[in-house]
């Protein structure tokens, strides 16, 4: 990648006059509406930042939103880039490395995913407590930037404590229900086997999706604080007698768009 593409997207975005973001979010599948309610906010679309990869999901519509959030200075991804998408890992985690360049020190990832644990149903909300890497990669691999950390980091507590006691908190008060599981990823796009299903469930997985933990691992790596934030959109493969669909997957995270924010604007208030 080197650092200084991520220098080069970074120095445009501050040329916009996006002030210093400390908080960043990444907002997974059918879940980008909560952008909108942000104040005084800057769009700035992927495709007008040099050398930045361009989303290409369903349900992403691939843009930076820049303002306010109870006060605090927020950068918002409104869609990701993924691996299957076709793109080298290095471009999957260019968008966080920038915001990590440009000053955020907290970072919350959200997805849609499909549940494994037969106690979830479609709908819920499940706070990632580890993650699973079966992508086959690993963002950090080749060449280490000491900028941003050491060469071997640690991966014991990934998703922040602190930060995981306030999100449960926040839901109590707040009146939604909020799990906690083990995220699994996988590379994609085909939706994994009942076999495979079967395997991350003696593994121990609770959810399983198509993104996140490259994120997680970067973010990390350079010391922030992570929220990891799942939406069961579906049943995983062979749970239930029907096929898997990115339809179902939208219209899941769409109705379940009102509590996702509450949760999310209560969790800002109070970093």
């Amino acid at each position: 990648m080197g650092f200084g593409r991520i220098e080069k997207c970074g120095k445009f975005l501050r040329e916009r006059g996006i002030g210093s973001p400390k908080i960043g979010i990444i907002l997974g599948s059918g879940l980008g509406k909560f952008a909108d309610g942000i104040d005084s906010k800057i769009e700035i679309k992927y495709s007008e930042i040099p050398g930045f990869p361009i989303s290409t999901a369903i349900g992403h519509e691939g843009k930076f939103v820049f303002g306010k959030l109870s006060n605090k200075d927020v950068i918002i991804m409104k869609g990701r880039v993924h691996y299957y998408e076709g793109y080298p890992i290095e471009d999957v985690v260019l968008p966080v490395r920038v915001m990590i360049y440009l000053g955020i020190k907290t970072l919350i990832i959200t997805n849609s995913s499909g549940a494994i644990n037969k106690s979830l149903k479609p709908g819920d909300l499940v706070l990632i407590r580890d993650h699973i890497n079966f992508m086959g990669i690993n963002p950090l691999r080749g060449k280490n930037y000491e900028e941003f950390g050491p060469r071997f980091p640690d991966m014991t507590y990934v998703y922040d404590l602190d930060l995981r006691k306030l999100a449960m908190e926040v839901a109590k008060r707040r009146g939604i229900d909020l799990r906690e599981g083990i995220y699994a990823a996988m590379s994609g796009p085909s939706y994994e086997t009942p076999a495979e299903i079967n395997m991350l469930h003696i593994l121990g997985a609770d959810v399983v999706g198509m993104s996140t933990v490259p994120e997680a691992i970067v973010a990390s790596h350079a010391g922030l604080k992570i929220l990891g934030i799942s939406c069961a959109a579906n049943m995983a493969a062979g749970i239930l007698k029907k096929r898997l669909s990115e339809e179902e997957v939208i219209e899941v995270a769409d109705s379940i768009s009102d509590k996702f924010e509450r949760l999310l604007n209560g969790i800002i208030e109070r970093i």
